[in-house]
């Protein structure tokens, strides 16, 4: 059976929610808040890891053409856009649970998107060839519940992708990730786009710097009953969970 112990991917940070309660309000409002910034946020703290890297890691996964993906906490589409380049616009629902999001995604891409948590999916049972997630792990409440429903609305050899930033083991690394993402990225989103923005970097590093580690989520997608987890590493701190139903 899996664990249903619930496993948050972060303790909570005071500094922007009080509690698990209103972690949900604060993370769909500094979204929407920044939606139409976010692309440009992106361009600055992605370090290299866009387009190519994005399309490498979902071939890598599996996907094919033809296949189904859902896009969970699509945001602007960023990972839907490189699915849909690999299958087809026609098979991918991006969901997210940001409505500023979901806007500017579609004004980008021809797909589905649907409103809702990772947490509760509105998707059938076994209808799904490709689960991607593309930098959203560390938002949602429990990484349990989350690994669940995944498994669930994928059919029977499905795979899921996550794409994660991670502490690197070297203190050299991640003396420049604290440096880069903890301080520069920050700074440069307040400037070139919003203060709010600037707020949801900053809040972007701490649950990087606050995450469990990877092994435990590797543990944890095992936990859901996916088969053949495993993870691939590059450059050190840009992590790719793959599993198998």
């Amino acid at each position: 059976m899996p664990e249903k112990t619930p496993c948050p991917p972060h303790p909570v940070l005071p500094a922007y929610y009080r509690d698990g309660g209103e972690r949900v309000a604060f993370v769909r409002s500094i979204f929407d808040r920044t939606a139409q910034y976010y692309d440009r946020i992106n361009s600055i703290f992605s370090l290299g890891s866009g387009k190519w890297y994005r399309r490498l890691m979902l071939r890598t996964a599996g996907l094919r053409p033809g296949q189904k993906v859902l896009d969970v906490a699509t945001g602007t589409g960023l990972v839907a856009q490189e699915a849909a380049a690999i299958t087809s616009p026609t098979n991918i629902i991006g969901l997210d649970m940001s409505p500023g999001m979901l806007l500017e995604c579609r004004r980008k891409l021809p797909i589905q998107v649907v409103l809702a948590d990772a947490q509760n999916l509105p998707i059938a049972d076994c209808s799904m060839d490709m689960l991607s997630m593309g930098y959203a792990l560390r938002h949602v409440r429990d990484l349990n519940a989350t690994f669940t429903e995944y498994l669930r609305v994928l059919k029977p050899g499905g795979h899921v992708l996550i794409l994660e930033i991670g502490r690197a083991r070297s203190p050299l690394v991640q003396g420049f990730l604290h440096l880069y993402l903890g301080r520069i990225v920050p700074f440069l989103s307040g400037v070139t786009a919003s203060q709010e923005s600037r707020t949801l970097m900053a809040y972007y590093w701490e649950t990087i710097e606050h995450c469990i580690p990877s092994d435990q989520i590797l543990d944890n997608l095992k936990r859901a009953g996916f088969s053949s987890v495993r993870k691939q590493t590059s450059f050190g701190v840009f992590h790719a969970y793959i599993g198998e139903k």
